[in-house]
């Protein structure tokens, strides 16, 4: 290649990349292929996928995330959900109530059809070997990679603590000791999550070139990046656990009628989708489209112009109706918390089998099994 045409070339590259910074595009091209190899050979996929046990899943989550494990589970792929006990400690002083969040996660996961002989549902925690890992990954990462990290700065900003302690800044490195200590080769994730899977991908890369000796210890994941739409909270912000303006899975009809009866709309009688020019109302249009299987533009049409009244009677009559079996669900598991702990025992002593695996195989490759 002559040097004006590698100019031209760099120049294109860092174009691209700049118009383009999270690798969004590559990573809905190479989703759209690995759906098609999902649905013919769903068994040789591996998924690590998990939340915070910071409270109850709501509606962002479900529509967001818990929908499509459970659509994942059900093709035949293998899947890890960890609860991310550890994690909570990233963003605030103590883990409050973290007994009680971690059995609301598995009711949750329970409730929407996540199904334990399956699906290994484990707490992180319980997994000694998996956060063995943390110290020969961290090893592989500067510091600059690690402050860059675009996730890690919103954490930051949004911390609740009065410092930001060493452990938020390991954070991606956790992430990847998570992933791979199962060697999930697929990791379902939103756009604001594809710089953690870069991290985790190059600390893979960086392992198997340093101590692999030509074998490939630990697997490159891929992102499954997700579709979900975007679903505002009651308040027209951002939906979140600790703001008070979520529906929770656990919400009960009386509770999801009030909320939606207090959620913003806007002063326009004509009820029409339009998430740019009038996002709370498109958001309350898209939240009833989901539950009923529709276009938030045919939920639209059947509300005309009677108004932001009509439309929350529409919301509310359909979150309910979709709740419905998955409230009855987890009202029945809720009633015996032995079960709740037998499926997090049988789920930790799988993932520790695993993760000892791994663990091993690490040692060796660093030749440090003795």
């Amino acid at each position: 290649m002559n040097t004006t045409a590698h100019r031209t070339v760099a120049t294109e590259d860092h174009t691209a990349a700049c118009a383009d910074p999270l690798g969004v595009s590559a990573a809905q091209d190479r989703g759209a292929l690995l759906e098609e190899q999902i649905a013919g050979d769903p068994g040789r996929f591996r998924v690590l996928t998990g939340d915070r046990p910071t409270g109850r899943l709501h509606l962002g989550h479900y529509f967001g995330t818990l929908h499509n494990r459970v659509r994942l589970q059900n093709l035949g792929v293998e899947m890890y959900v960890i609860i991310a006990d550890y994690q909570v400690l990233t963003d605030r002083d103590v883990a409050d109530n973290l007994s009680e969040h971690v059995e609301d996660l598995v009711l949750d996961y329970l409730a929407i059809g996540v199904d334990p002989a399956r699906s290994t549902i484990f707490t992180h925690s319980a997994v000694p070997a998996l956060n063995q890992l943390l110290l020969p990954f961290l090893s592989l990462v500067s510091v600059a990679e690690l402050e860059r990290n675009p996730t890690v700065k919103d954490e930051i900003a949004h911390s609740r603590q009065s410092s930001v302690s060493g452990l938020m800044f390991t954070y991606p490195a956790h992430q990847a000791a998570d992933i791979l200590f199962c060697k999930a080769n697929l990791v379902p994730v939103g756009r604001d999550q594809l710089p953690h899977l870069e991290l985790t991908r190059t600390i893979a890369r960086r392992f198997n070139d340093r101590y692999g000796s030509g074998s490939v210890v630990l697997p490159r994941p891929d992102a499954l990046l997700s579709n979900a739409p975007l679903l505002l909270g009651t308040d027209g912000g951002k939906m979140g656990k600790s703001r008070g303006n979520a529906i929770t899975l656990a919400a009960g009809a009386d509770e999801t009628a009030r909320l939606i009866k207090g959620a913003r709309t806007d002063s326009e009688r004509h009820i029409a989708y339009d998430p740019a020019g009038r996002p709370e109302v498109s958001s309350l249009l898209l939240l009833a489209a989901l539950c009923q299987d529709r276009t938030p533009e045919e939920v639209a049409a059947g509300i005309g112009s009677a108004g932001s009244a009509a439309l929350k009677r529409t919301v509310t009559e359909a979150v309910n109706e979709y709740l419905a079996p998955i409230r009855s669900r987890r009202k029945a598991y809720a009633a015996d918390r032995g079960h709740l702990r037998a499926i997090l025992r049988e789920g930790n002593e799988r993932a520790n089998a695993v993760a000892d695996r791994t663990l091993g195989e690490v040692r060796a490759a660093m030749n440090s099994d003795y």
